[in-house]
């Protein structure tokens, strides 16, 4: 089905299940710039749009993400196939909340849901907005791809899924979401061989109450406990909340020699980790992907750096292939930042723009070709290594990246094999 075929059909089903008022191309955003597809093998133009969190803690990663987006494009000559492309960089958070905001997510994905010449969805950043964002690119047959999403239940049911998850997400009853990093189960498996490796006997498991958080948290406590690591405790933090020196004593007082908080930057880690150095200076402080960015470390004291051990699916870069190796000599030139500076998922907005373009020029037009494309990737050689797609949309990459803090950055210390 193209473009043209499903944009009475996609307004229609907006007008329907979110009370949209009017559709047509007078809401499809002033800033896409772009006019309709011209349907055929000659060509035409496309838009492609983000979802990312512009305001607050998360922006400077977000940032990060959407220059390797463009990048990507800049060396694709802005053409995918045929087809010329338009990208729109929209912001899913707000200043009240401070990090991505579920109102903000749904406008931002039904603004792409009516725009007829949109042809791909790169976001959300945060697992818990794409939980809203899916369904509604879902029904309009737009391919989503996300550079960072890792919570299970978003692909696949079972042990770390909630009930429902993922068919709660699929309206339709096709998919067309994917991304380009490892899941939750892989991210714990790595957290839990962190531990072991560092000599971890009793983990007392945190999460910040949020899809993301909750999954992670989750899969971790499971892989933890099939190495033979005591679970001390689990509980939930406040993100609102001014201190949490409560919790710290209550965790203190368990015996747990490590903490593993699952959660975002936004919801006042660095506040947590802070707090429990206080409670607890001699603890190791573990910490997901969601809090693994340069911003996190600058906003932890010294003594806190020191005890804080983080994962991210990304290596460094002498760690990558051949082109992974190159996206960070082009990311440095292109923006004149040190790759040291260069936040983890620079190189994962880098990929999601780039495997998206090709799937377009693949299907062009078609959003379901589109979508086709992208599911059928097999072999795909990147800057993060190769990988297949999986039927769920699932990238088969595995490899995690172990960090510790140091002087306000994060410093790789090693592969962890996730299985």
């Amino acid at each position: 089905m193209k473009i043209r075929d499903v944009a009475a059909w996609s307004c229609l089903t907006a007008v329907m299940a979110f009370g949209v008022a009017a559709c047509g191309d007078d809401d499809s955003g002033g800033d896409s710039g772009s006019s309709g597809s011209s349907g055929d093998s000659g060509g035409g133009s496309l838009n492609v749009y983000s979802s990312l969190p512009l305001q607050g803690a998360s922006r400077p990663q977000s940032e990060d993400v959407i220059n390797g987006i463009k990048l990507a494009l800049k060396q694709k000559g802005n053409k995918c196939g045929d087809f010329n492309i338009k990208y729109t960089s929209l912001d899913d958070a707000t200043a009240a909340a401070g990090k991505w905001e579920a109102g903000a997510t749904s406008a931002n994905a039904r603004k792409v849901a009516q725009d007829d010449s949109a042809i791909a969805y790169i976001g959300e950043f945060n697992s818990g907005a794409s939980a809203i964002s899916i369904p509604i690119t879902n029904e309009a047959g737009i391919l989503q791809v996300s550079p960072s999403n890792t919570a299970l239940g978003l692909t696949k049911g079972g042990a770390g899924a909630e009930p429902g998850e993922p068919d709660k997400y699929y309206p339709s009853g096709e998919r067309n979401y994917g991304r380009v990093v490892p899941i939750d189960t892989i991210q714990g498996a790595a957290q839990a061989q962190y531990m072991k490796d560092e000599g971890v006997t009793n983990v007392y498991i945190l999460d910040d109450a949020e899809v993301y958080g909750k999954g992670v948290a989750k899969n971790t406590q499971a892989s933890a406990e099939k190495l033979g690591l005591k679970i001390a405790g689990n509980d939930s933090w406040d993100g609102k909340a001014a201190n949490y020196r409560a919790l710290a004593d209550k965790i203190k007082a368990t015996g747990a020699d490590a903490v593993f908080t699952g959660g975002i930057i936004d919801n006042n880690a660095p506040q947590l980790y802070k707090d429990l150095n206080a409670a607890m200076p001699d603890a190791k402080l573990f910490g997901p992907d969601g809090v693994a960015t340069v911003d996190f470390t600058k906003e932890i004291p010294a003594e806190v750096q020191k005890q804080t051990l983080l994962t991210a699916p990304t290596l460094a870069p002498d760690e990558l292939p051949a082109a992974g190796q190159q996206f960070y000599k082009d990311y440095e030139a292109e923006y004149g930042e040190p790759q040291d500076e260069i936040d983890p998922y620079a190189v994962y907005g880098y990929e999601a723009m780039a495997v998206v373009c090709d799937a377009i020029a693949q299907g062009g037009d078609d959003r379901k070709a589109v979508i086709d494309a992208f599911l059928s990737t097999k072999g795909r050689e990147s800057p993060l290594g190769v990988y297949d797609i999986d039927p769920d949309g699932d990238t088969t990459l595995s490899d995690y990246g172990g960090y510790t803090a140091e002087g306000g950055k994060l410093v790789f210390n090693k592969v962890i094999k996730a299985n």
